[in-house]
């Protein structure tokens, strides 16, 4: 069974070529495989398979087994295994996803573009931290998001611990970014994953992060850099969709042992 890893900013996972669709992807395998110590290690694993338009479809897995609707690092990454691997010519193309459709461009330089769809703000809420109740704005992504803009630094936070939410408004748990602005069209960022823990870098929260900042000076469009803990995007907002700009490394690949794959169920 052939694997493959890679990162985008930081953002790493284990990619299972799946061509045929034959892949008992169990919770069990997912965990094992991202877990650091047992397994490859990883934030996420990425499944590539047919999808039902025959475009390639990323079923995408976060660390503990738990089907993510979209992953931004995750698309990049994806589309630059598809490439390596001839399955589609460098350019542009379509990738599917559990949120639908995602337009991608690979260049040279290993960067991927790729059309994130609306950044859809649908309402306010608080994340708490550190015993610190923080304001934030509510972006839907595909996946939730509570993008949290605030003047205490980001590097200050614990998220060794999941933030806290509401519930109520996010009954399926939500990914929280704490993000400083450092400068005009530019913003730092740390995030808190549902069902990872905090990560280097998180595609979707860096758009979500700039919509926030947006939200909050009174403008619906706009471009910023955003600094993660594993390198920097960029982002752009504009009119109904937005993109995400960044590096996409493979950096091994190899066979999973049978015996392993088969003693985990």
């Amino acid at each position: 069974m052939e694997f493959v890893k890679g990162h985008g900013t930081e953002n790493d996972f284990v990619i299972l070529p799946d061509l045929e669709g034959k892949l008992d992807l169990t919770d069990a395998r997912v965990r094992a495989l991202c877990d650091r110590q047992r397994g490859l290690g990883a934030d996420g694993v990425l499944r590539v398979v047919r999808g039902d338009a025959g475009q390639w479809f990323m079923d995408y897995r976060n660390a503990d087994g738990s089907i993510a609707e979209m992953c931004g690092n995750g698309v990049r990454v994806f589309a630059r295994y598809l490439v390596d691997a001839g399955l589609q010519p460098e350019g542009e193309f379509v990738v599917d996803t559990r949120a639908g459709e995602k337009p991608v461009v690979t260049h040279p330089d290993g960067s991927v573009t790729v059309d994130m769809g609306p950044a859809k703000v649908v309402g306010a809420s608080l994340a708490a931290v550190d015993g610190r109740g923080f304001a934030g704005v509510a972006v839907d992504m595909g996946n939730p998001h509570l993008a949290c803009v605030t003047d205490v630094p980001v590097d200050e936070f614990d998220l060794t611990v999941p933030p806290g939410h509401d519930p109520a408004m996010f009954p399926h748990g939500v990914n929280v970014e704490f993000v400083n602005v450092l400068d005009e069209g530019a913003l730092r960022m740390r995030v808190h994953e549902r069902g990872v823990g905090e990560t280097r870098s998180c595609g979707t929260g860096t758009v979500a992060a700039v919509a926030s900042w947006l939200w909050g000076i009174g403008q619906s469009s706009g471009k910023a850099t955003v600094d993660v803990l594993g390198g920097q995007v960029t982002v752009v907002i504009e009119g109904t969709t937005s993109t995400l700009t960044g590096p996409a490394v493979l950096v091994a690949r190899g066979e999973l042992d049978q015996a392993w794959w088969d003693s985990i169920r």
